[in-house]
């Protein structure tokens, strides 16, 4: 017996200063960062840019993945389903852990217990656009339009279930006026199809619009967040047009699957919050459309839990069905 319990005591002797190695070395390979859309987009430029400095920061390469599909489920699913070790990770938005929740009564994940958090990354602004020859010059003379003839306005999204989809369900619901909505496949064609006039509005992201907007093809009536926008800071606030309850953002976090080692999750915690405090990454993201966000996992969790029944009222309000 006393021989038994001391090849034990001597084993845990062995095993502990190894556990505690292994997880100092962390990372000593590539890192894989998930990107559930496909490149050439906002979320994957800011994925880019995001991971060649936490890259620096880490002393190891992050790989960019693309694995879009079916409104970031496709992504999430995987990451979800991956070796929880610090070397899979995804940027997941608003889409991911909000919108899919509220549309869908099953998904292949969790949107909190599927993954750890590792802290908010940025944000995006949303805005109204027309053609730069519509009449429309403000969001009450939309609304009158519309309120004027309801289900003839139309305004396209870039896509059925997305952000500015519920932003534009947000506004309809506030201003009490009923529009037709026309979803497509990205922002191009959306953005495209409002110039030949296919449509009388669009929303979208302002990274997408502002250089659109700069070029004098696009006006803008208003941006659809808190804080008006410094790519267009004439543009007014949905709020200063008289519309309180019109504030949406497309947001995105960096995350991991469930379970992750607690010392490996410090250590991207706290290489992610000093990447955002980088003057020459948060300048980037600015040029970009985006803002930086420095924050911890915990308050991804508490947006989560404050945005997910607001989205989901939203969407029974303007009877939202998943594609």
């Amino acid at each position: 017996m006393r021989l038994a319990l001391a090849r034990v005591l001597v084993l845990c002797f062995l095993t502990f200063p190894i556990a505690g190695i292994a997880q100092g070395s962390f990372p000593d390979r590539p890192i894989k960062l998930v990107v559930p859309f496909p490149p050439g987009g906002a979320t994957d430029t800011l994925a880019r840019v995001v991971g060649i400095a936490l890259g620096d920061k880490l002393g190891q390469p992050v790989v960019i993945e693309n694995k879009p599909g079916a409104s970031t489920i496709v992504a999430a699913a995987y990451v979800a389903k991956t070796a929880s070790d610090g070397y899979t990770l995804m940027l997941g938005s608003n889409s991911t852990l909000t919108l899919n929740p509220a549309l869908r009564a099953s998904l292949p994940y969790d949107a909190v217990r599927s993954f750890t958090f590792l802290g908010p990354v940025a944000r995006m602004d949303l805005v109204v656009v027309v053609n730069h020859s519509s009449p429309l010059d403000s969001l009450k003379g939309l609304v009158q339009r519309a309120t004027l003839s309801p289900d003839k306005v139309s305004y396209a999204t870039f896509g059925a279930g997305s952000t500015v989809h519920f932003a534009a369900a947000m506004l309809s619901s506030s201003a009490n006026v009923s529009m037709v909505h026309v979803p497509f496949n990205g922002s191009a064609p959306s953005l495209t199809a409002l110039m030949g006039n296919q449509v009388d509005l669009a929303v979208d992201s302002l990274v997408a619009s502002a250089p659109l907007i700069k070029a004098g093809k696009l006006r803008a009536l208003a941006v659809l967040s808190e804080h008006r926008s410094p790519l267009v800071p004439e543009v007014p606030t949905a709020a200063e047009s008289g519309y309180l309850n019109v504030n949406l953002e497309s947001w995105f976090a960096l995350m991991a699957p469930a379970n992750l080692p607690a010392a490996v999750q410090r250590k991207l915690e706290t290489a992610l919050r000093e990447v955002l405090e980088i003057p020459a990454v948060r300048q980037k993201l600015l040029e970009l459309g985006l803002t930086a966000t420095p924050g911890t996992g915990t308050s991804v969790i508490s947006r989560i839990d404050r945005e997910l029944p607001q989205m989901r009222a939203v969407a029974a309000r303007a009877n939202m069905r998943a594609d």
